[in-house]
């Protein structure tokens, strides 16, 4: 009998030390501060979801996970709020006289004018184009068909998460992103200044919007939960409001040319423009800084840059980068059901009427854009030099972006 009492109490005592094994382990690796503030639902319509509420058709690991973040939810419904993100100090304000900062080209108009029925129905229509060409098994681009878990988990690195109101969006390189992931930094309370969370995004530094560590982002998940880590990306996918703002492909990469190569950049110059310049211009004995070849004239040229994108050597020494990446392999819209779809070409209404379905309208506004931003009208002047057979090529390479997220096929590019 001594035995068997030993033994129970034995049992007794490993269980309730497991238990405070998991308790310690789910507290570090912050699963109790996951705020679930999803504030519409899809396909269409808004409303808010209850942290509680049924997480149907999810696997077993998920059901269990769901239930324990509702639970945390519930425990800590009336304490204060805390950041699942590494704070960061940063103190310095960002320099007027940075080129791509200058408040000259600023709009500060309100518009407040802004229909937002409109504004629902474009949502519903640029959802709708991108579901049917998703569906559509007669258009095919590179990794359509691949499900969410065969995507790498490098390739997850665009998508930013702010737990505290349930919020994922997906970066993309010369599509205000620098702006946005101001937004993020403030929504998720990431980055301190002098001890105290940035309230306004443009007082937060350029530098510090696009230092990594200021982000939690999807690949770096695997780090935090290890195993459960697509498991909760799933449940995150499910319930948070997720959403990306694009634009038209051709102007997008005049964007990412004028500033990358148009600008002293060393970075991009040594990594690109000397590669370019000695295989597309012949050019030998190049300067080692940008400043000295800016100053021999040496500059890249936006057919050397076409000729690099087309090159089939460019993409099996390395995938494009961020600034000229599709869309498509940058943010996976096949895979991940997006809730909100913005535009460059209508970022101001947009921007507003989704920090409205957000419900975050009155902690901020959207910094605002650019008046000189590159222009749709600057298409043709650009790629008058470039021969026609590149267009065409140009446009298979980036049709996917064209097609599903609305934009025309540009003809008069196209043809003679």
């Amino acid at each position: 009998m001594t035995k068997a009492r030993l033994l129970r109490l034995s049992v007794v005592l490993v269980s309730i030390f497991m238990i405070l094994l998991i308790i310690v382990y789910w507290d570090n690796v912050g699963t109790a501060h996951f705020y679930l503030h999803t504030s519409f639902s899809r396909p269409h319509s808004p409303g808010a979801i209850a942290a509680g509420e049924d997480w149907d058709a999810l696997p077993d690991v998920d059901e269990f996970l769901a239930k324990l973040l509702s639970s945390s939810l519930k425990q800590n419904s009336s304490m204060p709020r805390k950041t699942e993100q590494l704070l960061v100090q940063g103190s310095n304000k960002p320099v007027v006289s940075n080129l791509e900062e200058n408040v000259r080209g600023y709009d500060w108009s309100t518009h407040k004018d802004r229909n937002s029925l409109d504004q629902e129905k474009l949502q519903v229509e640029r959802q709708r184009t991108l579901r049917e060409f998703c569906a559509n098994s007669s258009f095919t681009f590179p990794t359509k068909e691949r499900s969410f878990d065969d995507i790498p988990n490098y390739e997850l690195n665009h998508l930013i998460v702010d737990d505290r109101h349930g919020v994922i969006y997906c970066y993309v390189p010369k599509v205000a992103c620098t702006n946005w992931k101001r937004v993020m930094i403030v929504l998720s309370e990431s980055l301190l200044d002098q001890g105290v969370p940035y309230r306004n995004p443009l007082d937060i530094p350029r530098e510090h919007v696009h230092n990594t560590s200021t982000h939690l982002t999807f690949n770096k998940f695997w780090r935090r939960y290890g195993k459960f880590s697509r498991h909760l990306m799933k449940i995150k996918l499910k319930k948070y409001t997720k959403f990306l703002f694009v634009r038209d492909p051709f102007v997008r990469l005049i964007s990412a040319f004028r500033s990358k190569f148009e600008l002293e950049n060393e970075e991009f110059y040594r990594r690109f423009a000397i590669p370019m310049l000695k295989l597309y211009s012949n050019h030998t004995n190049l300067p080692t800084s940008v400043s000295e070849a800016f100053g021999a004239g040496l500059k890249v040229s936006f057919s050397d840059f076409i000729q690099y994108l087309l090159d089939p050597r460019t993409e099996r020494m390395a995938p494009f980068n961020e600034h000229w990446r599709q869309v498509y392999r940058l943010c996976h819209p096949c895979q991940i059901d997006y809730d909100f779809i913005g535009k460059l070409e209508t970022l101001d209404e947009d921007a507003a009427y989704l920090l409205q379905l957000l419900k975050v309208d009155r902690l901020l506004r959207f910094p605002p854009s650019y008046r000189n931003r590159t222009a749709s009208s600057w298409e043709d002047n650009w790629f008058a030099k470039i021969p026609l057979p590149w267009r065409q090529q140009l446009y298979k390479l980036y049709e996917a972006d064209f097609v599903l997220f609305g934009y025309p096929k540009p003809e008069n590019l196209l043809k003679d």
